[in-house]
């Protein structure tokens, strides 16, 4: 392959600085509404209060284990195995409460 990579590299920049601008924007935006209205900030509180609440649930239920041998000959630590595992946990339980099981 032969041709002018520096034309792409600057297209992929520009993509970049316009993707910070947008999640800036709406990141703003989103928090100027929502302190704009008591009430909203008070149900969003109950929010981030229960996603916390299943974050805990899930690290108190998993376990960490030391894993040897990775593919790269590297050793995952039992925290790094442990914070795996919450995810995993996390996105069951959240599974879970969409389905309202």
């Amino acid at each position: 392959m032969q041709g002018d990579y520096g034309f792409v590299s600057a297209i992929i920049y520009l993509a970049f600085i316009v993707l910070g601008i947008v999640v800036l924007s709406t990141v703003v935006f989103s928090l100027m509404n929502l302190f704009s209205n008591k009430d909203k900030l008070k149900e969003s509180w109950y929010f981030y209060r229960s996603f916390f609440a299943v974050i805990i649930i899930a690290f108190i239920l998993s376990e960490g284990v030391e894993t040897p041998n990775l593919q790269d000959g590297k050793v995952l630590s039992a925290a790094g195995s442990r914070w795996v595992e919450t995810g995993i946990r996390i996105f069951y339980l959240l599974t879970l409460l969409l389905l309202e099981l």
